[in-house]
């Protein structure tokens, strides 16, 4: 390898974009939501210890009432994930509810759950297996929609 090489090869003037080494993709701001179970102060300290010194996080917030972490940066979620279940050896998950007001039928057996915090359900829409349970046919609809305050030509005959 003569001198002007690894002059070239040092100050990357004649390098290509394509031969050595790739562009890496740029990581979107995310805003990762999870659950995890925190009993006490000592709980939510670990918590949020246990990511704020990855790279790329801007933001934690711990809302131990709801048991939620949410994590703002260029992050990748499941690394979060996993970093929050390795360093705090808790049983950590997505979050998994959305607000009742999303959701057609929050009350409905998929979707209901007794361990959610006050307004919210799980999110349905999201989850194949339970999905059928929350949305309703054409005939429920039709039915409902019969005895409706917004209807005006309710409890008509048809």
């Amino acid at each position: 390898m003569g001198f002007l090489d690894y002059v070239s090869d040092f100050c990357g003037w004649c390098r290509s974009y394509g031969d050595s080494k790739k562009l890496s993709k740029r990581k979107e701001l995310q805003n990762v939501e999870i659950k995890v179970k925190m009993d006490c102060e000592g709980c939510e300290r670990m918590v949020k210890r246990s990511v704020e010194g990855m790279k790329g996080v801007t933001q934690v917030e711990v809302d131990p009432k709801q048991s939620k972490l949410t994590v703002i940066g260029y992050v990748d979620p499941d690394k979060v994930l996993t970093r929050v279940r390795h360093r705090t050896g808790k049983k950590a998950e997505f979050w998994p509810y959305v607000p009742y007001d999303v959701v057609p039928h929050p009350y409905a057996p998929g979707a209901y759950d007794k361990k959610a915090p006050p307004g919210y359900v799980r999110n349905v829409l999201v989850e194949p297996e339970e999905a059928p349970l929350a949305r309703a046919s054409s005939t429920e609809v039709k039915y409902t929609t019969v005895f409706s305050d917004d209807n005006p030509n309710a409890c008509v005959i048809m």
